[in-house]
């Protein structure tokens, strides 16, 4: 499998915050997707809370998330159900976090573990807080779009803490393009060039998505791992 073709499954399946191509391309193609509009918000909920938790711990090995608070999404957006020790947030992201050109948007059965690291906590986990209002708000992804471009240019949403990283690490990762893909870490930066930490280079492990037509601009530097959060081989790149 070349690497081009890599980068495309890590981006539907880890439902980056990145575009590969100008989000308002797909924007007029929704009708030709699977999944065209938000499904009913009860869909996207996980009914029995303590599994949702277990879902967001699954995300980092036990001897980080263990120690992390974790939140749940429930009708008016996420709550914390369990507090911290460590700094560390657990959250299970829905599909929406994913870019606004993904098919899958709106799929309900999208689910992307997430275990963040004290920087990405107070500067990404905003994001995903602030993409799931517009989200209960019924903004459309159009508007979701515009709001979040001003949000960033008004300094609304924080600037990316330098250090801010994640663990997905999660079996329970899923989206219907490619199911259950492979564990890896995230560190998030403003705009830069992957070049400078040797991203996608030939025999290089980690990946880039420059996301300069997505409204948050930030780059996504991604590593694979061989093995899940429970020390369990992950499938061969």
């Amino acid at each position: 499998m070349n690497r081009k073709m890599v980068r495309r499954i890590a981006l539907g399946s880890f439902a980056l915050v990145l575009a590969l191509s100008p989000a308002w391309q797909a924007l007029a193609q929704d009708a030709k997707t699977p999944y065209p509009n938000m499904a009913p918000l009860d869909q996207y909920l996980i009914a029995d809370r303590d599994t949702e938790i277990a879902m967001a711990r699954s995300a980092a090995p036990e001897s980080i998330s263990r120690d992390a608070e974790v939140m749940v999404l429930g009708q008016h957006g996420y709550e914390t159900t369990n507090k911290g020790k460590n700094g560390f947030v657990c959250v299970v992201q829905r599909s929406w976090i994913a870019p606004f050109d993904d098919p899958e948007f709106w799929n309900p059965k999208g689910r992307a573990p997430i275990c963040l690291n004290p920087a990405a906590v107070r500067s990404f986990l905003p994001v995903i807080i602030k993409r799931t209002e517009f989200v209960l708000e019924g903004l459309s992804k159009a508007q979701m779009f515009e709001d979040l471009k001003a949000a960033v240019d008004k300094k609304e949403l924080p600037a990316m803490e330098p250090g801010a990283m994640c663990y997905m690490m999660s079996k329970q990762t899923y989206n219907d393009r490619n199911g259950h893909w492979r564990p890896h870490l995230m560190f998030f930066a403003p705009l830069t060039d992957p070049a400078l930490w040797g991203a996608d280079l030939p025999g290089s492990p980690i990946l880039a998505f420059n996301g300069k037509d997505s409204p948050e601009r930030l780059t996504v530097f991604l590593i694979p791992l061989g093995q899940w959060s429970d020390g369990t081989d992950a499938p061969a790149m």
